[in-house]
């Protein structure tokens, strides 16, 4: 079971920065956008949009990545935290519904709890 732990820490740290990747594409197309189009207000606009997109995903996938880390460690906040954040990911279909559901198995197996009580 210990392999299921590792799975599910490196799922958790891939998936978050997975995301904040697609934010970061985003953030660039926004600003590119922007700096082609004539108007200075669209810039402006665009230019926010993107930051605030950025700003999001980064205080989203953080947690991700310290849980991650976390779960290597085998540190009983870690589990908790991946626990919480696998319940919102239920949300994020099909990719982090499969993953949700899947560290949420892993991580209440009795084996697994105990190890994280070490």
């Amino acid at each position: 079971m210990e392999k299921h732990i590792n799975v599910v820490a490196t799922l958790q740290i891939v998936y978050s920065i997975f995301g904040l990747i697609i934010a970061t594409a985003i953030f660039i197309l926004f600003h590119v956008i922007g700096a082609f189009a004539d108007d200075h207000e669209a810039e402006f606009v665009l230019s926010i949009i993107a930051n605030v997109i950025m700003i999001v995903a980064f205080i989203v996938s953080l947690p991700g990545i310290l849980a991650g880390i976390g779960l290597f460690k085998r540190k009983e906040w870690a589990r908790i935290l991946t626990l919480i954040i696998s319940v919102l990911n239920l949300f994020s279909f099909p990719i982090g519904t499969g993953i949700g559901v899947y560290s949420i198995w892993a991580l209440v197996q009795p084996e697994n709890v105990e190890v994280f009580k070490n």
